[in-house]
């Protein structure tokens, strides 16, 4: 069947329209990106039929390359399932063939010219004629043709009350309107709005620290101009109340500081030491961000002078941070945006910028991550990720239900609300993670079904093959299973299907693992399974554990939180014998060396004021401070090599990390007093050797490794909002 000459198709609930190019579902646009709706178009034109990813990439891809092809085809697939409602497990639409392709389940019903009409074959009238029976009478015909016309009208008499029924029930679907405001092949994020909504700020990049740069331009048609060029990493875009400046913060470790730069260009000057996410309360007074001591982040509020300096809110734990925050048009409140004592971002919180209470929290039941108030101080908007997905959210203040705006495939992240409060701007779009080997031979993608975890990292297993990960996947409702993959076969299988666990670690021997899940009572909890599924998981925590490894004598080793702060902690595989492992408190656990000898965090490093990644030996001992930054060290699974980043990855760059050879028993060489400072060559340790990549996934030997590459394409969009 020609899709493209029939113009338009149905099947089941959809149309295909290929004139448009849009996807119908009863008659309602369904959101899709061109080219998942191009594979579609592709595959309706094949229903029935196995159509191969060969067929696809010579189709759809033409000249692009095969690791372009690979991955965008797997998240096309996804995305067209997310727009029908499929599952990949047991899909009604779009079935998966090993080694073979995809196929197009349901019939796909052409046109016949008619709009409104579609056909498999010749018209049900011409069939019915044709199989009544010869000596049946047109009066007889007639009265059963009527007798199952008035059958029919009455089913769609009550079909029509039912439906009404529903209809105003079901909650109003806010009817929107999108319009383009950038056009970037790569990913930008953090708009801000001038106070007359004439000037558009933002940063290039994708992540809340990027190290790419800030831009400006006039709306609605100006061309997007750079107004920095700094490596260092940056959040938090805001323009001054007159529109002349832009500022940014600046993550200076371990401090974050606030720079300014003109509109028109120019050189950056620093204009604020200590101020993270600054605005203008007015012409005088900012409300801004602060380290109070360790990693401890506050909102607090006072004058260019310092002069009515005071704090706002602090979060109760020693970990949280309050990185930034939103004040409403009367100046009377803020929306907060805050991590808590895990490093994951909490759901926004409510303050008054009199500063007598803690605020209660507010908007989605989320993990927040911007927010914005309407110019008349009735509305509070929100960009939250509910269910492992960000949109964009709504509520009134100040006591209000919140409500979804944005929904479906895409993702918004970041708002600004026009100052004529009709309108947002958010940066919308995509993200695709997989993971990648590298090899002498060249880099190869390894092919998922779902989106790969990146926050507890993927790890190989002693043989140097097996990759352990978690994954995503939208047909479990995004819970993060573990798999595990022999990286030279390709092949993969899901450990303990069916679990959801937030982060995870393996045994030495190869035979247990130990991961963070819900506990009985709701709340987080560690728990251990085999990993040849002999015994069913069993809960060995109590509530509140995080990060847990295997410790040197087969313990389980986690993250607790005591009072204000956290500690690494110890206890058996049975939950006795609980221990501190160091008597410090740290910020959050990173990781620990193969052979168990080494626990790598980040704390204030005891005895200097200074917040750095340690690595603390499992056995007893002062800790050794191994970077001078907020570095990710990462070990090698036989233990003979520390990788360390010394330069951050940016768009164009992958970044570089210094391998640090160990000696017996996991034995590392002295490091400068202070730690490995950002950018220091291979002389900083000796018989280091440098490695093209900051963020990696080390393998059997320097030249193995897997990485994760996170395909991102957002750009601003203004979102018209009824």
């Amino acid at each position: 069947m020609d899709v493209n000459t029939n113009g338009r198709v149905g099947f089941n609930d959809f149309e295909f329209e290929a004139r448009s190019g849009q996807l119908l579902r009863n008659g309602q646009p369904v959101r899709i990106q061109p080219q998942p709706l191009r594979v579609l178009q592709f595959l309706l034109e094949r229903s029935g039929h196995t159509v191969s990813r060969d067929e696809l990439r010579d189709h759809i891809w033409g000249d692009a390359t095969y690791v372009e092809f690979d991955q965008g085809l797997n998240y096309c697939i996804r995305q067209i399932r997310l727009a029908l409602g499929d599952n990949a497990a047991n899909p009604v639409y779009i079935e998966t063939l090993p080694k073979q392709g995809y196929r197009f389940l349901p019939p796909v019903i052409r046109s016949n010219g008619n709009a409104e009409r579609y056909m498999l074959s010749e018209p049900a009238d011409a069939a019915l004629d044709a199989t009544a029976p010869p000596t049946s009478s047109r009066f007889d015909r007639d009265r059963a043709r009527w007798m199952v016309a008035a059958a029919l009208c009455a089913v769609l008499a009550i079909a029509t009350s039912l439906l009404l029924l529903y209809v105003a029930r079901k909650p109003r679907r806010l009817e929107l309107a999108y319009t383009a405001l950038t056009d970037f092949t790569d990913s930008v994020s953090a708009p801000a709005l001038s106070s007359d909504g004439r000037m558009l700020a933002f940063l290039r990049g994708s992540s809340f620290l990027t190290a790419d740069q800030v831009y400006i331009k006039t709306l609605p048609n100006g061309e997007a101009k750079r107004l920095t060029d700094d490596p260092r990493p940056k959040c938090c875009v805001a323009f001054s109340p007159d529109g002349s400046k832009v500022a940014y913060t600046v993550l200076t470790h371990p401090r974050w500081d606030t720079y300014t730069v003109s509109v028109l260009g120019g050189d950056s000057t620093l204009f604020l030491k200590n101020a993270a996410g600054l605005t203008w309360l007015d012409e005088r007074r900012l409300l801004f961000s602060q380290i109070r001591s360790g990693l401890h982040m506050g909102v607090v509020t006072g004058t260019l002078l310092h002069e009515d300096f005071r704090s706002l809110y602090f979060p109760a734990h020693e970990r949280g941070m309050a990185h930034y925050s939103f004040a409403s048009p009367d100046r009377k409140s803020a929306l907060v945006i805050e991590m808590d004592q895990t490093g994951a971002w909490a759901p926004c919180r409510l303050i008054s910028l009199d500063g007598e209470a803690t605020g209660r929290l507010v908007g989605p039941p989320g993990n927040c991550t911007s927010a914005g108030w309407s110019p008349d101080n009735a509305w509070m908007f929100f960009s939250a990720v509910v269910k492992h997905q960000s949109h964009l959210w709504r509520q009134h203040f100040p006591r209000g239900e919140p409500e979804q705006i944005t929904d479906g495939p895409t993702e918004e992240k970041g708002i600004a609300v026009d100052p004529d409060g009709r309108s947002v701007v958010t940066s919308m779009g995509t993200r695709e993670s997989a993971i990648w080997i590298h090899e002498p031979s060249g880099d190869r993608a390894l092919s998922f079904e779902g989106q790969v975890e990146g926050k507890s990292p993927p790890r190989f297993g002693p043989d140097g093959k097996t990759l352990f990960y978690l994954m995503s996947r939208d047909d479990k409702g995004w819970q993060r299973e573990l798999w595990r993959m022999n990286t030279d076969s390709g092949k993969s299988e899901a450990v303990l299907p069916g679990i959801s666990m937030s982060s995870f670690d393996i045994s030495p021997d190869n035979k247990q693992v130990v991961y963070t899940g819900l506990g009985a009572g709701g709340g987080s909890s560690l728990w251990v399974a085999s990993l040849d599924r002999s015994a069913p998981p069993r809960q060995i925590g109590h509530s509140g554990e995080s990060s847990p490894h295997f410790g040197l004598r087969g313990q389980i080793i986690f993250l607790i939180a005591e009072g204000k702060f956290n500690y690494v902690e110890q206890m058996n595989l049975d939950g006795s014998s609980l221990s501190k492992v160091a008597p410090y408190p740290i910020g959050f656990l990173q990781g620990i060396s193969p052979g168990r000898h080494w626990i790598m965090a980040i704390a204030s490093v005891p005895g200097r004021n200074e917040v750095a990644p340690i690595a603390i030996p499992a056995q007893g001992g002062p800790p050794r401070v191994v970077c001078a930054g907020y570095c990710g060290p990462i070990w090698s699974p036989d233990g003979r090599f520390l990788f360390v980043p010394v330069e951050d990855a940016t768009m164009n760059n992958p970044g570089r990390s210094l391998a640090i050879p160990a000696g017996p028993e996991e034995a590392i060489p002295e490091f400068p007093s202070g730690g490995i400072a950002p950018g220091s060559d291979v002389h900083v340790v000796t018989g280091a050797q440098s490695i093209a990549r900051a963020q990696l996934i080390p393998g059997s030997d320097l030249s193995h490794f897997a990485y994760i590459r996170t395909s991102v394409h957002q750009n601003l969009y203004r979102i018209s909002i009824p």
